[in-house]
């Protein structure tokens, strides 16, 4: 899986095929895309497009994507992820993750609700018992390897402990002000991947990209503060993800180069900022856009 990500958390399927083509021609090689995002044919017809015209095969691309809460039951599983395959146009999936580690109430509702508002849960499903399911996916040879996203150390623990395929990937939250370096390293003592989304702090306020030890880097660097956040967290061990519809910021994202020991050393020792920007580790609604997408 390449460390370097670009993740299709877009609202709109024409800005994300655009901003999928962009990100090829830039040289981004691994997608992360969920049935979540109700974007996946938008992603495919994107690949497609590329593959066909020669820029590129499918087997130089890293693609992931994601299993929705409402399909946590067994029996739903596999419909599920078939559904996801055949909407991106391929023929494998490199990755498959269970989006949170909540189960909300089986069906085509993504985010049912009471008529209080509140969600509703699936008590008569287990997270192990979903995992198996994506175990046998692995079987079946459609699907290459699984994970899970939005988990907390303990949650994976116990996953680990009683997984017969052990997870590939862990896929949270994690920047500067949250470093997860506890979570780094039980991954690394495990050989499991941890991806970052949200790697630039999702543009929410406090802004990561205006921290004063960040922006000082940069300036010593020549480098944006994108680049040297996005630096950071290859040099430390990650997987991440970065989302734009813009093809210099696009460019710009995927232009990496190293940073310095010190300057690593600073931004672990000197950014004060400790922040969580989305929720969805606490209740499995994702946050970041309007009706609850991650």
């Amino acid at each position: 899986m390449p460390a370097l990500g670009f993740g299709t958390l877009i609202p709109d399927p024409l800005a994300t095929k655009q901003a999928t083509k962009a990100a090829l021609e830039a040289g981004f090689r691994h997608f992360d895309c969920a049935e979540r995002y109700r974007n996946e044919q938008a992603v495919g017809d994107a690949m497609q497009e590329m593959f066909k015209a020669g820029a590129m095969e499918r087997k130089d691309v890293f693609v992931t994507t994601k299993l929705w809460n409402s399909n946590h039951r067994p029996e739903r599983v596999k419909p599920a992820f078939e559904a996801s395959r055949q909407r991106l146009q391929i023929d494998h999936v490199d990755c498959y993750l269970i989006h949170t580690p909540f189960a909300f109430q089986p069906g085509d509702d993504q985010d049912p609700r009471d008529e209080r508002g509140q969600v509703i849960y699936d008590s008569g499903v287990t997270l192990g018992e979903t995992w198996r399911a994506l175990e046998s996916l692995v079987d079946e040879g459609r699907c290459r390897s699984i994970g899970l996203s939005n988990v907390n150390l303990e949650k994976l623990k116990e996953i680990v402990e009683g997984a017969r395929i052990t997870p590939a990937v862990v896929e949270v939250e994690s920047h500067p002000y949250l470093p997860e370096w506890d979570l780094l390293d039980y991954c690394r003592r495990q050989g499991v991947v941890l991806l970052a989304f949200a790697a630039l702090g999702h543009g929410m306020e406090p802004r990561l990209l205006d921290d004063p030890v960040i922006v000082a880097i940069a300036r010593r660097l020549g480098k944006t503060p994108a680049q040297v956040v996005l630096a950071w967290a290859i040099q430390r061990g990650t997987a991440l993800l970065t989302t734009s519809v813009t093809p210099r910021r696009i460019q710009e994202n995927f232009d990496l180069s190293p940073i310095p020991a010190d300057a690593m050393q600073e931004i672990r020792d000197s950014v004060a900022t400790k922040i969580r920007f989305n929720a969805v580790v606490e209740t499995g609604v994702p946050g970041f856009i309007p009706g609850g997408r991650r």
